[in-house]
């Protein structure tokens, strides 16, 4: 409120009060000539003590809600001033006979309680984010680009060495190599979200989560894909997937009594070295590795059987763990996987923006669709053992 605005607010109150004078003294005066104060002047000060009460709550509401000047002249402000004037304390009694009838005054109506709802509210920076669950098994796995929407590649199929010793002119023996054309198409990992596009404009961080977001998505699914795709159109063939793995063959029975998952993965190595493929990881569920760790510590022997790499990645029996969330509970797989799969990347994740699907235009609506074209070579399924990690 500006200089101007207090001078015409102190006029109006003191108008009032001049006004409240005016009719007490004329309704003293009606006292003593008729016994009585008439209905008119009696409906005039009631009128008045109503415009007064509302520039009290006028002025209480300006207090509130912290918008007087600090000072006008002097130590104190106007309102500070105002509400400590004679007129405000005061009180105007109107005498009928020798008993007060009524009182005029700033009266505050209601007891003000709860919170202003005129303060703002403290507004943090930035987003608060969901769940980002790491990606590990991509960024162990051999990549290539490709510009193909398949792959298509010779793989051995069966190997019969028969070589054997050979006496000086006796017939040789013979071996047999098989192979299988295998054909593997591109897949594409996709979803879309819609937004509006005044979002997109004015709000640049919440655009760049969902961008983001959208992303990750497209990501955390094909993480998935890399391990549990069963191959059928238009999924990706995965690690797990049938034929992409040789089963690690072991029942329960072979594996003793004392921390079996980690007897296990020790004959599974093993047996895949004994093949001629030293292996390169472990690929574990969170929760299955958890356990495993557990039982590791349990024992001043499991102790020594896991260390921490240089790239602080745990490791057992000298092969790095992988934890994958995208890893089936309850499975392992142990392989050489640096030359058993090829992940072969069409299109890395683009994420296209558009206004023309469906009513977007008539309701200012943005389609936001993100997608990825990859697909998995598992060249060498002998290179990989995998199966349940609790057998029967």
């Amino acid at each position: 409120m500006d200089q101007a605005q207090l001078d015409n607010f102190m006029k109006s109150v003191e108008g009032i009060e001049n006004l409240i004078k005016s009719h007490s003294e004329k309704a003293d005066a009606e006292i003593k000539a008729i016994g009585k104060v008439s209905h008119d002047t009696q409906t005039a000060i009631d009128n008045l003590g109503i415009k007064q009460r509302e520039l009290a709550d006028e002025l209480m509401q300006l207090k509130q809600r912290q918008s007087l000047p600090p000072e006008i002249s002097g130590p104190d402000g106007w309102g500070a001033q105002f509400t400590k004037s004679e007129e405000y304390t005061g009180r105007l009694h109107l005498i009928k006979g020798n008993r007060q009838f009524g009182s005029v005054g700033f009266e505050v109506k209601n007891t003000l309680t709860g919170s202003d709802a005129t303060v703002a509210p403290d507004r943090r920076p930035g987003i608060v984010p969901g769940a980002f669950a790491p990606l590990t098994l991509e960024s162990f796995l051999p990549s290539l680009p490709t510009q193909s929407n398949a792959i298509e590649f010779t793989k051995e199929n069966v190997f019969t060495n028969n070589a054997a010793e050979a006496a000086e002119g006796a017939a040789k023996a013979e071996s047999s190599l098989t192979w299988t054309l295998i054909n593997m198409p591109v897949s594409t990992v996709a979803h879309w979200i819609k937004i509006s596009r005044q979002l997109a404009s004015d709000n640049a961080a919440l655009a760049a989560y969902v961008d983001t977001r959208m992303r990750y998505g497209v990501n955390r699914k094909v993480e998935t894909q890399l391990i549990s795709g069963d191959g059928v159109a238009p999924n990706i063939s995965g690690i797990l997937d049938t034929g992409n793995f040789t089963a690690h063959g072991y029942a329960d029975a072979a594996l003793g009594t004392v921390l079996k998952k980690l007897v296990l993965i020790r004959k599974i190595i093993g047996d895949l070295q004994a093949a001629g493929d030293d292996p390169d990881g472990i690929l574990l569920n969170p929760a299955d590795w958890a356990t495993i760790d557990i039982d590791l510590f349990t024992t001043a022997a499991g102790q020594s059987l896991r260390t921490v790499n240089e790239m602080g990645q745990p490791v057992l029996f000298g092969k790095p763990v992988i934890t994958s969330v995208g890893m089936t509970a309850d499975q392992v797989a142990v392989g050489n996987f640096a030359m058993a799969c090829t992940v072969y990347n069409r299109e890395g994740v683009v994420v296209e923006m558009s206004d023309s699907d469906s009513d977007n235009f008539t309701k200012n609506l943005i389609t936001l669709r993100a997608e990825r074209r990859l697909a998995l070579a598992t060249e060498r399924p002998a290179a990989i053992r995998a199966g349940d990690i609790t057998p029967v």
